[in-house]
């Protein structure tokens, strides 16, 4: 055999195929893809046990919360590195290169709404009690949509599904309405009992950091929109859906 027809045979042994790359690719995507699945669904039990241990005073949960923050920020710097590793390994282009870029945009806005759900299950461990008044009624309402909001959010990512990601998108007007309300209610609360001023400072810290959690589902909803239509923009309501 020739020397250039052995170098040929050689090439075709060590050279991947498209075939060995694409498989390759798209373990690595779904990787990615479970991981932030994983995170969201972190997330979502981080917002939901912040409110309930405020609700309850229940100082064990809050700690939960706050130790847990560690973890959720390793898994995000987790899900960047596979993705940057994706990127210098493999080229992707078109979708597979959103998919990437989403994901890495993705993890960033889930690990900072647990420093939100962080932020209020801290005020546990500042405040006395809560009562059961009717800001913190509403409050529990904020955390019940913002979760709602979250899950749409995942599932719309997780289907590739536009029409899923806009609906996700448009409840946050709901949690906003829900924000005035709660800080409304707050401060009425404060003008008409002795002593709740303080409590009523609580309740509107946790309402921001709930409607803040809010924006961060619909920067989320982008994502997933630039995912599947390749256009980047600020998400507004009740645009119509894509033909």
């Amino acid at each position: 055999m020739s020397a250039a027809a052995l170098a040929r045979r050689r090439s075709l042994i060590t050279m991947p195929t498209l075939s060995t790359t694409r498989s390759q690719l798209d373990r690595g995507l779904a990787i990615i893809r479970d991981d932030v699945l994983r995170l969201g669904s972190q997330v979502e039990s981080h917002i939901e046990w912040s409110v309930h241990a405020l609700r309850g005073h229940d100082l064990g949960l809050a700690r939960r919360v706050v130790d847990g923050d560690a973890r959720i920020g390793s898994l995000r710097f987790k899900i960047e590195t596979e993705c940057l590793d994706c990127l210098a390994t493999q080229q992707p282009t078109a979708r597979d290169l959103r998919s990437l870029l989403a994901a890495m945009h993705m993890a960033g806005e889930l690990e900072r709404m647990a420093d939100h759900a962080k932020g209020v299950a801290g005020i546990s461990f500042r405040s006395h009690e809560m009562p059961e008044s009717v800001s913190m009624t509403t409050l529990v309402r904020m955390q019940v949509a913002a979760c709602k909001m979250l899950h749409l959010s995942m599932d719309a990512y997780v289907r590739e599904d536009e029409a899923l990601a806009r609906m996700a998108a448009d409840q946050d007007v709901g949690i906003d309405e829900l924000y005035l309300l709660a800080v409304s209610q707050a401060l009425d609360e404060a003008r008409t009992h002795n002593g709740w001023l303080e409590l009523a400072t609580y309740c509107v810290w946790t309402a921001h950091n709930l409607e803040r959690i809010g924006d961060r589902v619909t920067n989320v909803c982008e994502r997933v929109l630039f995912l599947v239509t390749g256009e980047l923009g600020d998400y507004a309501p009740n645009q119509p859906i894509r033909a």
